[in-house]
């Protein structure tokens, strides 16, 4: 049985929220632990869907082995689905490690999903910064050292990449699908009611 399209829009959206990317790292406590509040998570951890860096001093070319050719800068989309970036709540500075979430996509196989990780790694390789949300602009947002990933699958995912990724050692979750309640993801999304959660 094939992933729908739709099942992967519903947990795109579903983790996207912060109650609920709490509730996805409750499943991986290593990760889980990485936020530096629980009690005040919605201030320690930052959802970036579909996420954006900017990546300094990227090499475009070569004149000779001497004469590097230099972009200050260039934005890129990130290959993962999701970021979650660790926050003191405190002091409102990026710490800790990165979470980067891979919801299985429909018609991907294993090496599909392992590039996708794989292509992560090598473009945060580089000297980088995060391009946050307008909520979250005056978080200082450098690069971390540590890169953390965590694959969803669905029940319907084929046996073969869930092998992939424990010979991989690579960790992953099985995502429960149902009805989400659009009402209530609005209510608990509105500042207000967050504050008061």
């Amino acid at each position: 049985m094939s992933i729908d399209k739709l099942d992967y829009e519903k947990l795109l959206a579903k983790y996207s929220n912060h109650t609920e990317a709490v509730e996805l790292l409750k499943q991986y406590r290593p990760y889980l632990e990485m936020i530096p509040s629980i009690r005040r998570s919605e201030e320690s951890l930052i959802t970036m869907p579909l996420p954006v860096i900017k990546l300094h001093k990227v090499l475009l070319g070569q004149i000779n082995q001497l004469s590097p050719i230099l972009a200050t800068s260039k934005t890129i989309l990130l290959p993962c689905d999701l970021a979650y970036l660790m926050c003191d709540p405190e002091w409102k500075i990026k710490m800790g490690g990165e979470i980067f979430i891979f919801i299985h996509r429909p018609e991907e196989d294993l090496s599909d999903l392992l590039a996708r990780w794989r292509q992560t790694q090598v473009v945060l390789d580089h000297d980088y910064e995060w391009m946050m949300p307008q909520y979250y602009r005056h978080i200082i947002s450098e690069g971390a050292e540590h890169l953390y990933p965590l694959f969803v699958l669905f029940s319907q995912t084929p046996d073969r990449i869930k092998r992939g990724l424990i010979g991989a050692h690579l960790p992953f979750v099985i995502a429960p699908i149902h009805q989400t309640n659009f009402a209530e993801l609005t209510r608990l999304d509105t500042p207000d009611e967050r504050l008061h959660q």
